[in-house]
Formats: structure tokens, sequence, C-alpha cells
């Protein structure tokens, strides 16, 4: 069972003081925070791509390429990548020079995108949006099956017989499909017998996502894939500090401020304080709480999901640095511990 944090370097106005900080000075505590979580332990960190003003994290292999020569152990993840609007050319190898400076520990987590403002910015098409998808993953699979490459698709000019470089350390580079709770991507990763990732959020039921579980290793066993082998994660909004309280009424404003934001945005009925403190319940989508609170709502993820890989996405909005660096560290020296072992025994029985 793994654990870490994921992030889409958010540089919203504090909620407490009005301060928005620059895109900068949120990128550099972004590589304290990497720095810190591989400290405590954890095993892998991810960056969310957006190409938005609320958000500094247009590139996440250069963000994580900074904090590769100050980190040991850690995995270094995009959360996700938006592949649909991207070169997978560049993609492979901006992540394969991150993989060589790591010494091997990157990996490239791709989705369609939730958020749409990548796609005028590179010039395509939203018409386009499944087709692009799926036909940039398989120019991606294909670089990294191959130091050389011949390639034709509809969206992209045609690669014949052409070298790709640098080549990763890891051999395959490791490549996650990622999905906020489309059933067809559940199908997609397993035929293809590719890591799976949940975006468990909002006003749901994380149990409920057990039926993507069954679906994605139904179509791997289908497609020939010793599912036994194929690792699960699932991403979710959460906080922790010393006590539940304390952490649900640090966790709060920034979560309240944001979800309004979106919800705005997307034409949603407004989130108030009734929709957080169920969301906070154990049976809601925020991993909220003291570390042993947050422990128990991982373990029963793994249980009756299947998960093998839990990340936590702290913060929601902007929450002073401390904080979330606390967060982090509970996280890594309590929680962790906590849930390895579980697993560990549950495992074994």
């Amino acid at each position: 069972m793994e654990l870490g944090i994921s992030t889409f370097v958010e540089t919203t106005p504090d909620v407490n003081t009005g301060v928005t900080l620059s895109h900068a000075e949120r990128l550099r505590e972004v590589v304290e925070e990497i720095r810190l979580a591989d400290q405590v332990g954890l095993d892998v960190y991810g960056v969310g791509e957006h190409h938005r003003p609320d958000f500094a994290a247009s590139s996440p292999a250069v963000l994580m390429a900074a904090a590769a020569p100050l980190t040991d152990r850690i995995r270094l993840s995009s959360a996700v990548m938006i592949l649909s609007s991207a070169d997978p050319v560049r993609v492979f190898q901006d992540f394969a020079t991150l993989d060589g400076l790591s010494n091997g520990r990157a990996e490239i987590m791709v989705g369609r995108g939730s958020f749409t403002e990548s796609f005028p910015l590179f010039g395509y098409d939203l018409k386009d949006y499944e087709e692009l998808f799926d036909e940039k993953l398989d120019l991606l699979l294909k670089l990294r099956e191959a130091e050389r490459v011949t390639w034709s698709g509809k969206h992209r000019p045609a690669i014949k017989d052409l070298g790709i470089y640098p080549r990763p350390e890891q051999n395959p580079l490791p490549v996650w499909i990622a999905s906020a709770g489309s059933l067809e991507s559940a199908v997609r990763a397993g035929t293809l017998g590719l890591p799976f990732a949940l975006a468990i959020i909002g006003n749901v039921n994380p149990s409920d996502y057990a039926q993507h579980v069954r679906l994605y290793k139904e179509a791997a066993a289908k497609a020939g894939h010793d599912v036994s082998k194929l690792p699960i994660a699932s991403h979710s909004h959460g906080f922790v500090a010393k006590t539940r309280q304390q952490a649900v009424e640090q966790f709060f404003p920034s979560t309240y401020a944001r979800t309004n934001v979106r919800a705005v945005e997307k034409g949603l009925p407004s989130y108030e304080r009734a929709d957080y403190d169920a969301a906070c319940s154990f049976d809601g989508a925020l991993y909220v709480g003291d570390p042993e609170t947050v422990a128990r709502k991982i373990i029963h993820l793994y249980k009756h999901v299947g998960i093998t890989r839990f990340l936590l996405h702290v913060p929601h909005g902007s929450m002073p640095h401390a904080e979330v660096m606390e967060a982090i560290r509970l996280f890594g020296t309590e929680v962790a511990p906590m849930v390895r072992e579980e697993a560990a025994r549950l495992a074994s029985v």
C-alpha cells in the first residue's frame, strides 16, 4: 500500500488575509513540500497540469525536476497531464528527463482533463475531445516501447523511423490512466493493462467506486493481463491535524471558497457547511481529521474498493504553508505507518 500527496499548486487568495502568493512563491513552496514528503517516508508526490491564473502547475515535469536532486526515494508523478492537448513526444521526453534526474522515480499519469483551458491554448478543438486522447495515448505508449518509432494519426504529423531521446532510466516508463469517474476509462485502462487512478471527489461515497475497480480488473483479465500486478490509486482532497476538530476547522475556509468558485463556473448549487460536514463523515469523500481518523478511512477504501495507492490532495485552495507542511508531516509519520501495517495484516490473512 503506497501513500502520497498530490497538488495543483493553487494560488488563490488566502481566505483570512486576502493575500495571493505569486506563482513563483507557490512553486518554491511546493518544492519544499515534496522534499518534506520524501523525508517523512511517503511513496509518491503528484502534480497536476493546469493553465489558469489560480494554478501555477502548467509544467509538472519541470517543477518535479527541481525537487528531484533534493529527494532520495519518493516517486514523482504527474497528476495528471492533459494528454489530449499535449504533444506525446514532448511529454515522453520531459518525463524521461525527469526519470534520469531522479534515478528512475518518474511516472506519467494522463487524463482527458476536466478543465478545458489547454485546448484553445494549444490549438485543439473540444469536439475532438475523445479522439485526441485515444490517438495521443496510442503514440505515447509506442514511444516507450522502442527507441525508434514509426507512427501516423489524424491530429499530429506522422513519425517515420525517428529516434526519441533521452531514453528513461525505467523500462518501461510507468504510464497511468486517471479518471474522474468514467466507467469507460476503467475499461480502457484495464484493456491496455495500465495502472489506473480514480479521482474520488465531490458529493460521493468512496465505496461506490468499487464498481470501477471491478470493471477495470475484468477488462484487464479479459485482455490477458496479470491483474495481480496492476496498481490502482485513488486521489481525494484532505487534511491532517493533531485533532479531528482542528483539521475540520482549518481545512474548511479554503475548501468552502474554492468549491464555490467551481460551483459558479459550472452553474452548480452553492457549497454549504452542511455539505462539507457530510463529506468529512466516514462515508464522505474528504479525508479530513486526526491521523487515526484519516487512516481508518483509507484502510476502508483499501478493503472495500481495492486501491493499492492513496494520494491525499492538499491543500485545496490556498492555505498557510506551515499548516500544509504539518499535514504532510503527520500524514507521513502517523497516518502512513498505520495504513501500511493494517494493509499488510489484511494481505496476509
